[in-house]
C-alpha cells in the first residue's frame, strides 16, 4: 500500500525547487522516531563531549537499531566501529545526528545526501541565530537537504527522543519516564530543564522534540505526525513564534479533533498588523492574533508552565468531560467555598444535582452535612462517607466532572480515601475525577497512590479547577471544529475588482477613496449606503438630485483621514442649494486647511436613517492573514473597546456568531429594555462576506465600516476604508 503524505509533504514533492533537479523525493515524516539504523557525524569517545552523550544515550536508552559513530579520527567508539564518513558505511542510513563545528555541517549534509540519508537532526549552532554569515550557512544546508530530499530537525537544536522506540538523538541527560505526552520546545534549554524536573515527579512522555532554529521542520510538522502517533495522547508545545501561521491553523484544527494541543506561547509578538489608519489595528494587541488563532483551531492556550504541564497530565489520564458542569466533594465548608468561587471565575458550573441525588445524600449522610453541591461530608469524614457522596454524585447525569477536595484532621484517611477515588474512576471511565489533597507530609502517601494511578492530586483546588477549565475548554472547541466556513459569495465580479485595484494602483495610490470602497463592498454582496464621486458642484448637486434628500458631502482625498477636523463634510444637506453651496465651503476649507493634500472631489451619500452603530474591521495580521474584528462603532470604538476578534481562516457563521455574543453590542442587538432585536443575521452576513473577501484579495492590507448601521431588517455600510499593501 502506497504510503499517505501529509499536505506539507506532497507539497515539497510538487514544488519547483529553485536549486537545481531534486535527487529523491522527501520521505514519510511520520518515520521520523522509527530509523532503522543512525549515524553520528561528529561521535567522540572523550566524555563531556556532545559527540559522547548522543552515542552513548542511543546506547543507555536501548535504541534497537544499528548506530554508526562517525569520525575520521577514530577506530571505534564506546565498543561500536567508527567509521571516518557516512559514504563508508556502505549500508542504508535512515538518520544522521550532526554534531560537528558549524562550518563542517553543510560539507556533512552533502554527504548524507549523497549516501541517501532521510533524516538529519543538527544539533550545532552557528547558523541564523549568530548574524548574516550564519544565516547564510543556514541557506545552504536547507538547499543540501532539499535537493536531496532529506528532512531537517534544527539547526541549533538539543536533539529528539521517542520513549516507545526506543529513540534519544539529544545530548541531554537523562531520559524521560515512558507515557503518553508529547512535548515540542522551540528552547533547548527549556527541554533539558523539563526533562530533569519530570524524572523527579515522575511525569512520563511519549516524545520530546527540541525545534531549535526549524530551518525546515517545526511545531506544524511534529504536531501532524503525533496526531498518528498511538502512544501520544496529548501535545505540549513551548513556542516562541510559528513559523507558517496559515499551515499551523490547518495543522492544529485537524488535529485538535483527535487529540488536545496545550502550547505555551510566550514573548509578545510584534508581528500583528497595526496600520494607524484603522480603529481595527489599534484595537489589535500585539499577542492578539496568536490568542485568536488559538482558540479558533481547538488550541488550548497555557499562560505558564505549570498549567502546561498540569493540563498535560490531565489530558493524559482523564477523559474529556461532555461539558462544564462540576460537582465538589469535601470535608471542610472553606475549601468547599474557594472551589466554588474558582469554578464560577473560570466560567464552569457548579452542578446542579437531581432530586434523587440529594435524597439518596439525604438519607445517607450526617444531617450537619451540606448535600447542595459542594457535597459537604464534614471533617469526620472517612472513606466510607467520600464513596457514598462521590458515587451518587457521579450517577448524576448533571455532573460533567468532580473534583474532590481533602483537608487533614484527626480521623483523615487519605489512602482509603484515594483508593475510593480509583474505584470511582473505574466505575465511571467517562467522567473526570480530580483532587487536591490540601496538606502536606500526613498526606503524602495518599497523594502517592493517587498519582501512580493516573489521577490528577494538587494541593489546592483552584489548581483542579483550572485542569477541569482547561479540559472543558478543550471539549467544547472540538464541537465548533465540526462546523464548516464560510464560502466564497455567488456572483462575484472578479474582473470589476480587479480593475478597480488596477485603477487605485496605476494613480499611485493604496488608500481607496469612499465611492471605490463602498463599490467593492456591493460587490461582494455588502450593503452600502450609494456613494458617488463628483467634481463639480454642479455635478454634486445632480447626483443628490438622482438619488434624494438629505445627502452628506465628503471631501475625496487618500491623505485626509479625519475630514471633519478640516471642514470636509457636510450632512443633512436637503436642498439643491446646501449641496452647491456645501461643495464649494468644502474645497475652500480643505484647500485652505490642507493646501498640499490631493483632493479628487466630494462625494455625495445618501444619508440613510439613524440605526445602531457598530464597526466591522479587518487587519491583516503577517503570521495568520486577516483578522476580523466586531463592536460598538461611531464614536464608542475608543471610548469604550467593546471589541471581539477573529481570524478570517476558517471562520464558520457559528462562529462569528460567538464573536457577536462576546460583545456589550450584542445585549443592545437582541433588543434592551423592550427594544426590538435588530437584524444579526445580517450583520453575520456581512462579517462572512468582508472574510472571505479579505482571504480571497491578500493585496487588501486594511478595511472598516464604521459605522455600520444595523436595523430591524437589514444594515447599512455608511463609511468604508480600504487600504492595499504597497507594492
Amino acid at each position: 500500500m502506497a504510503v499517505q503524505l501529509s499536505e506539507a509533504e506532497a507539497e515539497l514533492q510538487r514544488s519547483n525547487f529553485p536549486y537545481g533537479k531534486r535527487v529523491r523525493p522527501m520521505p514519510d515524516l511520520r518515520t521520523f522516531f522509527n530509523p532503522n539504523a543512525v549515524a553520528v557525524i561528529g561521535a567522540s569517545k572523550t566524555p563531556g563531549k556532545i559527540g559522547y552523550a548522543i552515542v552513548n544515550n542511543l546506547l543507555e536508552t536501548g535504541y534497537p537499531g544499528t548506530i554508526y559513530p562517525i569520525n575520521p579520527k577514530e577506530t571505534e567508539i564506546l565498543g561500536l566501529p567508527c567509521y571516518p564518513s557516512v559514504a563508508q558505511v556502505k549500508q542504508p542510513i535512515d538518520m544522521a545526528v550532526i554534531a560537528v563545528p558549524a562550518r563542517l555541517v553543510v560539507q556533512a549534509a552533502e554527504e548524507c545526501g549523497q549516501a541517501g540519508v532521510k533524516f538529519l537532526v543538527v544539533i550545532t549552532a552557528g547558523f541564523k541565530e549568530v548574524g548574516p554569515e550564519g544565516k547564510e550557512r543556514e541557506r545552504q544546508l536547507l538547499e543540501v537537504s532539499r535537493r536531496y530530499g532529506m528532512r531537517v530537525l534544527g539547526p541549533n537544536c538539543v536533539g529528539a527522543m521517542d520513549t516507545h522506540t526506543p529513540l534519544d538523538t539529544s545530548f541531554a541527560q537523562g531520559f524521560p519516564h515512558q507515557g503518553n505526552i508529547a512535548f515540542i520546545s522551540q528552547s533547548g534549554a527549556m527541554v533539558a530543564a523539563i526533562l530533569d524536573w519530570s524524572r523527579s515527579v515522575g511525569i512520563g512522555f511519549s516524545r520530546f522534540i527540541s525545534l531549535g532554529n526549524k530551518a525546515d521542520l517545526d511545531e506544524a510538522d511534529f504536531i501532524e505526525i503525533s496526531a498518528d502517533d498511538p502512544n501520544t495522547r496529548v501535545i505540549l508545545c513551548y513556542l516562541e513564534d510559528v513559523t507558517n501561521g496559515e499551515r499551523f491553523l490547518k495543522v492544529a484544527r485537524e488535529v485538535s479533533k483527535k487529540k488536545p494541543i496545550v502550547v505555551l506561547k510566550s514573548g509578545v509578538s510584534q508581528a500583528g498588523a497595526r496600520a494607524a489608519s484603522s480603529h481595527t489595528g489599534a484595537l489589535a494587541g500585539s499577542d492578539l492574533a496568536y490568542d485568536t488563532a488559538f482558540k479558533q483551531c481547538g488550541v488550548i492556550r497555557a499562560r505558564s508552565m505549570s498549567e502546561l504541564f498540569e493540563l498535560g497530565s490531565a489530558f493524559a489520564s482523564q477523559p474529556v468531560p461532555q461539558g462544564r458542569r462540576v460537582v465538589v466533594v469535601t470535608n471542610s465548608g472553606g475549601p468547599g467555598i474557594v472551589a466554588t468561587d474558582a469554578i464560577e471565575a473560570k466560567k464552569l458550573e457548579t452542578a446542579k444535582l437531581s432530586k434523587e441525588t440529594l435524597e439518596a445524600l439525604r438519607q445517607n449522610l450526617p444531617a450537619e452535612s451540606a448535600i447542595y453541591n459542594p457535597i459537604d461530608v464534614l471533617g469526620d469524614a472517612k472513606a466510607d462517607r467520600y464513596q457514598l457522596a462521590l458515587t451518587q454524585a457521579l450517577k448524576d447525569p448533571s455532573v460533567d466532572s468532580a473534583i474532590v477536595l481533602l483537608c487533614p484532621t484527626a480521623v483523615t484517611d487519605p489512602v482509603n480515601t484515594a483508593k475510593v477515588v480509583i474505584e470511582a474512576r473505574k466505575e465511571f471511565p467517562d467522567k473526570p475525577i480530580f483532587t487536591a489533597y490540601m496538606g502536606g507530609e500526613s498526606l503524602a502517601e495518599g497523594e502517592k497512590i493517587l498519582t501512580d494511578a493516573g489521577i490528577p492530586c494538587y494541593t489546592f483546588p483552584e489548581t483542579a479547577v483550572q485542569a477541569v477549565a482547561g479540559m472543558a475548554a478543550y471539549a467544547e472547541a472540538r464541537k465548533r471544529l465540526e462546523v464548516e466556513p464560510v464560502e466564497r459569495p455567488e456572483g462575484v465580479d472578479a474582473k470589476e475588482i480587479k480593475a478597480l485595484f488596477y485603477d487605485v494602483r496605476r494613480d499611485r495610490r493604496v488608500v481607496l477613496l469612499g465611492s471605490e470602497a463602498a463599490m467593492l463592498a456591493r460587490i461582494y454582496g455588502i450593503p452600502a449606503a450609494p456613494i458617488y464621486l463628483a467634481t463639480t458642484a454642479d455635478e454634486a448637486q445632480e447626483l443628490a438630485e438622482k438619488m434624494g434628500y438629505p445627502v452628506v458631502l465628503k471631501v475625496a482625498s487618500p491623505k485626509i483621514l479625519h475630514k471633519t477636523d478640516v471642514g470636509g463634510v457636510k450632512v443633512g444637506l436637503k436642498t439643491p442649494e446646501d449641496v452647491h453651496r456645501g461643495f464649494e465651503e468644502i474645497m475652500e476649507s480643505v484647500h485652505r486647511l490642507m493646501p498640499d493634500s490631493p483632493v479628487y472631489g466630494v462625494e455625495v451619500q445618501k444619508m440613510m436613517p439613524q440605526g445602531l452603530e457598530l464597526i466591522i474591521g479587518m487587519t491583516r495580521d503577517v503570521q495568520f492573514g486577516p483578522l476580523m474584528a466586531f463592536g460598538l462603532g461611531g464614536i464608542y470604538v475608543n471610548l469604550l473597546k467593546d471589541v471581539s476578534f477573529r481570524l478570517a481562516n476558517g471562520l464558520s457563521r457559528d462562529e462569528i456568531q460567538e464573536m457577536l455574543k462576546e460583545t456589550k453590542a450584542y445585549t443592545l442587538l437582541r433588543g434592551y429594555r423592550g427594544a426590538k432585536p435588530y437584524d444579526i443575521n445580517a450583520l453575520v452576513d456581512v462579517i462572512a462576506r468582508m472574510a472571505r473577501l479579505a482571504l480571497d484579495y491578500p493585496e487588501i492590507a486594511e478595511m472598516e465600516i464604521n459605522p455600520i448601521f444595523a436595523y430591524e431588517e437589514g444594515v447599512s455600510a455608511l463609511d468604508v476604508k480600504v487600504t492595499l499593501s504597497e507594492l
